[in-house]
């Protein structure tokens, strides 16, 4: 599989569950009292550090609930569909149809990055030259708040996620993954899954050098 094919494999998935996604996932964060607090801790930490980008934002709403505590949050995605969606509900906010993997951001822009499970769908092999792209864009002192779904092997797992293919990783490879693109941990979460939920839930809070 090639870069550009897993791309746009991501990208049409996306594009067609769109209206759904934003219907089902728009309020999610009132299920999750966890991810809130580490996300107010997060804000804290990059308020007085410059824009933040939420990259894989999806509809928009944690890119509008960063805004809402304090921060100059603007949203990328892959999906175009997501995008419009974004623009709609949230027409204040800024959002930009774009890719993770090229990042059309400046080096050392940004105060910090929310990539909250955008990453899950990465095919392994990608995924160093992922967060090499977050690191070049983050500032110094800069921080990463990452979502994804725990796993409890070294080596990643595929699993059948709803819209295409996704990826488990233990917290501690990715840790490394991090580490070597020079992204320091400075804090994490696992914890178990609720009702609805299939696997562990993880994030990981680390900082550019």
């Amino acid at each position: 599989m090639t870069d550009q094919f897993s791309l746009q494999d991501t990208k049409v998935a996306y594009d067609a569950v769109a209206t759904l996604y934003a219907e089902l996932f728009s309020d999610i964060l009132e299920t999750l009292p966890l991810e809130r607090a580490l996300l107010a801790a997060f804000a804290d930490l990059v308020r007085a550090g410059g824009p933040v980008a939420d990259i894989g934002c999806g509809p928009g709403h944690l890119t509008a609930h960063l805004h809402g505590l304090g921060l100059d949050a603007f949203g990328i995605d892959l999906s175009s569909e997501m995008i419009s969606l974004a623009r709609q509900a949230h027409p204040g906010l800024r959002f930009d149809e774009g890719s993770m993997t090229a990042l059309d951001v400046e080096d050392g822009a940004l105060g910090g990055i929310l990539a909250f499970y955008s990453v899950i769908h990465t095919p392994p092999p990608q995924l160093p030259g992922v967060f090499a792209e977050f690191a070049r864009v983050l500032q110094p002192g800069g921080h990463l708040l990452l979502g994804f779904f725990a796993g409890d092997d070294p080596q990643p797992q595929e699993f059948d996620h709803k819209v295409t293919l996704a990826y488990r990783w233990s917290p501690d490879s990715l840790a490394d993954l991090l580490r070597q693109a020079g992204l320091a941990e400075v804090a994490r979460m696992v914890r178990e899954p609720q009702e609805g939920e299939r696997f562990r839930q993880a994030q990981l809070l680390v900082r550019a050098g």
